[in-house]
């Protein structure tokens, strides 16, 4: 397995229609997120790298809503996601769309939105399969420098994983567009074989308690109250 941390920086395409069929992933992203981001409330949502900043998220109750990114229109606040300037749970809502595939330190980024989201906070997370039809074509030695397949391809359980060591809860994960290069993404084998999809959802839920008792702790938390010698005893003179 080869390490989340990479010290080469690919560079973000500022727009989904700089992608091929970008439109028809960002239109898909969209329908996938429109019940989830209806179940939102809060007063601060972060979208995270300019294709984060182009998705429709007015379905979701949260008002006011910031577009973070170093470079690129639409954006709102210019910073380096890897060091947003917000305080420690002050947001509600974080939204990578396709942020970590051209991160260089994806660990530290779900660290970043981790620090920023308030207790009970939303993380969605999206990217592209590896075990797709589009990861078949990054094996590709000639398309690998062009977009999207220069990209970085993480699979489910490798993000689950990082999301279990900072105690989100996941509420949610699939696979869609099947077929990339038509605007439904093929309906039929979305429904049916959704592990192939090229596009992947997270949506996510910061947990403030272990998600999984250890037996050891919670054994050494039951204190004993020892019996006082002598306090229940009755003393009688002969």
């Amino acid at each position: 397995m080869k390490p989340a941390r990479i010290p080469q920086i690919v560079s973000a395409p500022e727009h989904w229609a700089e992608l091929p069929k970008g439109e028809y992933f960002r239109d898909a992203l969209e329908r996938q997120l429109k019940p989830w981001l209806a179940k939102m409330y809060g007063f601060h949502l972060l979208k995270i790298g300019n294709l984060s900043a182009e998705i429709n998220t007015e379905s979701c109750a949260i008002s006011h809503q910031v577009n973070v990114s170093l470079a690129g229109q639409p954006i709102q606040v210019k910073a380096d996601p890897l060091h947003l300037p917000f305080a420690e749970k002050s947001v509600d809502a974080c939204l990578l769309a396709n942020t970590l595939p051209w991160c260089s330190d994806p660990h530290r980024l779900l660290r970043e939105a981790d620090r920023v989201l308030i207790d009970d906070g939303w993380l969605i997370l999206s990217g592209f399969n590896p075990m797709s039809l589009m990861g078949l074509r990054k094996l590709v030695p000639v398309l690998r420098r062009k977009s999207p397949y220069n990209s970085r391809m993480f699979t489910f359980t490798r993000q689950l994983d990082w999301l279990s060591l900072l105690n989100f809860e996941v509420m949610h994960y699939s696979g869609f567009q099947v077929l990339p290069w038509t605007q439904q993404g093929g309906k039929m084998l979305t429904t049916h074989f959704p592990a192939l999809g090229c596009m992947q959802l997270i949506v996510a839920r910061k947990r403030t308690i272990p998600l999984t008792l250890n037996p050891m702790k919670q054994s050494k938390a039951k204190s004993r109250i020892r019996q006082a010698v002598g306090a229940t005893r009755q003393f009688r003179k002969p």
